[in-house]
């Protein structure tokens, strides 16, 4: 795929998802705030799937880009993500919380609306349907109002959590062996990689018993797939979760298992096209 924003002037290889049979196949790259850091980060939105960019420069091989070859062989991959990670900084500065007061309703523009960021103002529709999960709302004539509450995003971290710690064991058998309190603490340290230190990620480690730091360490330790874990860091939808159990526990989840076993077969993609192209060299 060749190169679709501004700043980059050389082509590059984007793997990222099919656009579904029903959309136009238009895709924006957005340059947004990563929700731990900050710092600036590009995103891929295509027909409403909000996905971050992954860059991985390679020290061997190349690529055949339509009818001619890109020599340094590095590329891009394009990950799902929850678009409410990206959203929680926001709605949480914008309610403007002090002590225990719960903060004030805003609207959606206003929330949205951040300086050198005119990219999030392309996620309003899917800010509008996503952020009633851990949001109150109300609305006054035609116009609604949103403010963050803190009890509805533990809760929709707890459901992330649960739902990790359900799917790391069937990617593979190092997964499986290891024990459920170091399972757990995987679970929240992959989730730490997108929440800031203070308050939730804090206040999952408190909830679930866990030491900070060390959370922090396993983190840096382990290396899992993005797409393995696509449905609890890219998916919103928890609604159901009081509904139905024992279909989450033998259905559901055993879908999710077989999906996540397809899926970590491109797990260490770095060390599988260097030791491609090392074979074609």
């Amino acid at each position: 795929m060749g190169s679709c924003w501004e700043g980059i002037d050389e082509s590059r290889l984007l793997i990222a998802p099919v656009p579904g049979a029903n959309g136009d196949g238009s895709a924006r790259f957005l340059s947004l705030r990563h929700p731990k850091t900050g710092v600036s980060t590009s995103y891929l939105l295509c027909n409403g799937l909000l996905q971050e960019l992954h860059w991985f420069k390679q020290p061997y091989g190349s690529w055949f880009l339509g009818d001619y070859v890109s020599e340094d062989g590095s590329l891009y991959t394009a990950t799902p993500i929850d678009p409410v990670f990206i959203m929680l900084p926001l709605f949480e500065d914008a309610r403007m919380k002090k002590g225990d007061d719960p903060g004030k309703f805003r609207q959606l523009d206003e929330i949205l609306f951040v300086n050198d960021y005119p990219g999030y103002q392309q996620l309003f529709s899917i800010a509008r349907d996503c952020m009633e999960i851990v949001c109150e709302s109300k609305e006054i004539g035609s116009t609604k109002f949103f403010r963050l509450d803190d009890k509805m995003v533990f809760a929709w971290l707890h459901y992330k959590v649960c739902q990790l710690k359900q799917t790391l064991p069937a990617l593979d058998q190092n997964y499986a062996a290891r024990e459920e309190k170091d399972t757990l603490a995987d679970s929240v340290s992959i989730l730490g990689e997108y929440l800031k230190d203070d308050p939730w990620l804090k206040l999952l480690c408190d909830h679930f018993k866990l030491n900070l730091p060390e959370a922090k360490r396993i983190a840096a330790d382990i290396e899992v797939c993005p797409s393995a874990i696509e449905s609890p860091v890219g998916s919103s939808n928890f609604s159901q979760q009081g509904k139905n159990t024992s279909e989450k526990k033998t259905g559901r989840n055993v879908k999710q298992a077989k999906k996540a076993k397809v899926e970590t077969e491109s797990r260490n993609i770095k060390e599988m096209f260097t030791r491609a192209s090392r074979r074609r060299n």
